[in-house]
């Protein structure tokens, strides 16, 4: 069985729309995955921009996903907890939840959306760090699914 994360506003490998960046209203894009393997307890989530310019920059951090949900809708509350006992962690603009892309003007950033089937619950303070949360998902990873996006201004 494969885990498979895709998103209805744009393909892998393509520009993300602009509503889903600073450009925009800076709202999350919808979200569709696949049904995780047997076993999975939680999902999480990751999305950071390896080509900033002062290193990787992280957009969002959710973890604590029911492994029930297929998806996320588009503009997702930038709220610390979310229905289903999710939680989200601050990103490196400093907030909760999603915050688009945003890079310098120059060559396109990818934006890396990786989604990961946990066998365990992730037991983190509200507002968790993206080290925070890979470091409490260590050895607990079942599958993996990672579709990019790009954007430039």
């Amino acid at each position: 069985m494969t885990f498979h994360l895709t998103s209805p506003a744009f393909e892998s490998g393509e520009d993300i729309p602009k509503e889903f960046t600073c450009d925009g209203p800076d709202s999350s894009p919808p979200l569709i995955w696949t049904a995780p393997p047997p076993w999975t307890e939680t999902l999480a989530l990751i999305v950071d921009d390896p080509d900033a310019p002062s290193g990787t920059w992280v957009h969002w951090v959710l973890y604590n996903l029911p492994p029930i949900a297929r998806g996320l809708p588009e503009c997702v509350a930038k709220d610390r907890q979310l229905p289903g006992a999710a939680r989200q962690g601050r990103n490196d603009f400093g907030k909760l939840g999603y915050s688009g892309p945003c890079p310098p003007r120059g060559a396109p950033h990818r934006y890396f959306f990786k989604l990961y089937a946990l066998d365990c619950k992730v037991k983190l303070k509200l507002g968790a760090s993206k080290g925070e949360l890979e470091r409490a998902m260590k050895r607990h990873v079942l599958a993996k699914a990672e579709p990019v996006g790009r954007f430039q201004h």
